[in-house]
């Protein structure tokens, strides 16, 4: 992987930077390196451990000078670009949501299932999964592999982060304004963010769902490989910089064994469980900034259902949760 060329669209959003610095962690050389980024970048420097990046825009980009493409510009972006790279040979990364649906092309979480990157009509563009569903599936996947999953509810509480930099901006104006006495004017969401938290992220839907939670539903369902698993979702965005929650319930076909649930996740590559009441460790998004893990607490048996567990997990959204989860896979190609 340090010898690969990379090219990081997107390269000075929060995703972006965090993909750059992933790179770096994995010895990736500044002259292996390019960032792109939107017009208004263009010939502004970012800095790659001690060096500098001069930042290009996509129409300068000749993608036959590189092996992989870690896109992060969103959907738009992806659509138009993504196919012009991997035609010229270069495989693309995309953590949009433009090809998670697309059935030609896998989505993929390196920890479950890699190797459908193989099984995949397009082999050139890998789609990087929905933040929340990642974190999610690291925990489903060895409990699923237990005692088959047949239900799921999932909570979200979303960080602002994984609405971008002016997401992030807005939840600290508004916090300075509320605490001055000022009233806060939302612009980037919806509602006030600060001091709050809004159950609505992305669009809703005819459903009545919104297109973020159909994303988590449905990838949910495809990166696990199953179809027939009845599932739910309500995602909030919460005041937060950094740091996914997911609270989950979910029933399987075989009652479930605490102490083997336990066991079984403990054990999975990516996958720590913090969790212990009488010390009152469990797992915060304050704790895991920074960390590549998934973090899992308060697991619990239903009173009522024999074949039932709730858990609570957590992790770092610019991390695991796209910028991570991406540079993985390119980590990966050469497994296959």
């Amino acid at each position: 992987m340090k010898k690969k060329r990379f090219v990081v669209v997107g390269a000075t959003g929060r995703v972006g930077r965090e993909m750059l610095s992933i790179l770096l962690e994995h010895g990736v050389s500044s002259d292996n390196v390019t960032a792109i980024a939107s017009p208004r970048s263009a010939g502004t420097e970012i800095m790659y451990g001690a060096t500098s990046l001069v930042v290009s825009t996509l129409d300068e980009v000749d993608f036959q000078q590189f092996d992989i493409a870690l896109f992060s510009a969103g959907r738009d972006v992806a659509a138009r670009y993504a196919p012009i790279a991997s035609s010229a040979g270069c495989t693309v990364v995309d953590n949009s949501s433009c090809f998670r649906n697309d059935d030609d092309i896998a989505l993929v979480v390196p920890e479950i299932n890699l190797e459908d990157i193989q099984r995949a009509k397009n082999k050139r563009i890998i789609a990087n999964p929905n933040c929340s569903t990642i974190q999610a599936v690291m925990v489903l996947k060895p409990l699923h592999d237990a005692f088959g999953l047949k239900e799921l509810v999932m909570s979200t509480y979303q960080a602002t982060s994984g609405a971008g930099q002016r997401a992030v901006d807005e939840l600290l104006e508004q916090s300075r304004d509320v605490l001055a006495g000022k009233e806060a004017y939302p612009r980037h969401f919806k509602r006030q963010i600060a001091f709050n938290v809004i159950p609505q992220i992305d669009d809703f839907s005819d459903s009545g769902y919104t297109k973020e939670e159909l994303k988590m539903m449905n990838e949910t369902r495809k990166i696990l490989g199953v179809s027939d698993i009845d599932i739910t979702a309500t995602c909030v965005r919460v005041p937060v910089m950094v740091g996914h929650a997911v609270s989950v319930f979910a029933r399987f076909v075989d009652d479930v064994d605490l102490d083997k649930a336990i066991g079984v996740i403990s054990e999975f590559n990516g996958v720590k469980v913090v969790d212990d009441n009488a010390t009152y460790r469990y797992a915060t998004p304050l704790d895991v900034a920074g960390a590549d893990d998934v973090f899992v607490s308060r697991l619990r048996k239903h009173p009522t259902f024999k074949n039932a567990i709730s858990f609570w997990c957590v992790c770092d959204n610019l991390r695991k949760g796209a910028a991570l989860n991406a540079v993985q896979i390119a980590a990966k190609l050469d497994d296959l």
